[in-house]
């Protein structure tokens, strides 16, 4: 049982994590219909943002945990201004084109910030520096650290922030306004291109904050690291509901719950046949259950039926 309580908080950790990146392809594809495959690539740059500043504050005599939150504005700041880039100069002018267009440009926008990424901070791995106590917290046999509680607390805290921002906000009607018509909304007084760049804007913070999450939890960082969380997350967001802020919250637990215990469970179930390396097996096996019995998703798809 007390593997089964550890690999509980371990996959509860993991799908925190694949909820924040899932949270910021949902609120996107929800006002536009555009899948961002550049998100994981947007989650890798504030990674390695924030390992930049970290390394330069290393020696400064800062406690870590103001290290850390400078890292975190610092990686905000950088992943808003990219993500917002790429909607006005990739995304934008192909808005009326056909849905392949935009997704190719997608794809391509990922593979560019992978080779960019690499260009400056060198291929090679790079260990992320220990900022906040490593003392794990005993649970009565199975134990979690101090930055897996923090990753637990921002998730909740990050999910009930969007969702009071989409219901009760003034920004948060004109993202609904836009996402059913953004014509009609226009016409009523809301500025679509600032409505769907503010969306942006959103989901490279929440990127942000899960690339300086995955870095201190895993303590490396590197070019590509953002290719797998991105789309994991992507698979968690379909899991749960394209286009439902609870939906990716979910899907992103869900995932990480079934990958996690696949890693604790393989290998003894198989015979040490298959290790912990192929427990995605059974996370897309999931996904395809679910979407061939509930193709919605699990708590289904909200997108606006558009005019």
């Amino acid at each position: 049982m007390e593997t089964f309580f550890q690999q509980l908080i371990n996959g509860l950790v993991l799908g925190s994590m694949y909820a924040l990146v899932a949270l910021g392809y949902t609120m996107v594809y929800g006002i536009i219909n555009l899948i961002n495959f550049a998100h994981g690539e947007v989650l890798m740059v504030g990674a390695l943002t924030s390992w930049t500043v970290v390394s330069a504050l290393a020696d400064s005599g800062l406690p870590g945990w103001l290290i850390m939150l400078i890292s975190l504005v610092c990686a905000i700041v950088v992943c808003s201004l990219l993500n917002f880039s790429i909607e006005k100069l990739a995304y934008r002018p192909l808005r009326d084109a056909p849905r392949l267009a935009p997704l190719i440009t997608a794809m391509g926008m990922s593979l560019l910030l992978q080779t960019l990424a690499m260009i400056v901070w060198k291929p090679n791995p790079k260990p992320y520096p220990l900022l906040l106590p490593t003392d794990p917290i005993n649970l009565g046999g199975p134990v979690i650290s101090v930055t897996q509680c923090l990753i637990l607390g921002l998730t909740a805290v990050v999910l009930a922030g969007l969702m009071y921002l989409v219901n009760r906000t003034k920004l948060g009607r004109a993202m609904r306004a836009t996402a059913e018509n953004p014509r009609v909304a226009a016409l009523m007084g809301v500025r679509p291109d600032f409505v769907i760049s503010a969306t942006f804007i959103i989901g490279a913070t929440l990127a942000a904050v899960a690339g300086v999450m995955w870095a201190a939890n895993y303590g490396t960082v590197q070019h590509s690291m953002g290719f797998l969380p991105g789309l994991k997350a992507f698979t968690a967001a379909v899991l749960g509901g394209i286009g439902n802020l609870a939906g990716a919250v979910v899907g992103g637990i869900v995932l990480g719950l079934v990958e996690a215990m696949g890693a604790g469970y393989l290998g003894p179930l198989t015979g040490g046949v298959l290790g912990s390396q192929y427990s995605d097996i059974f996370a897309f096996l999931a996904l395809i259950l679910v979407l061939t019995l509930r193709p919605a998703g699990l708590l289904g798809e909200r997108v606006a039926d558009r005019a």
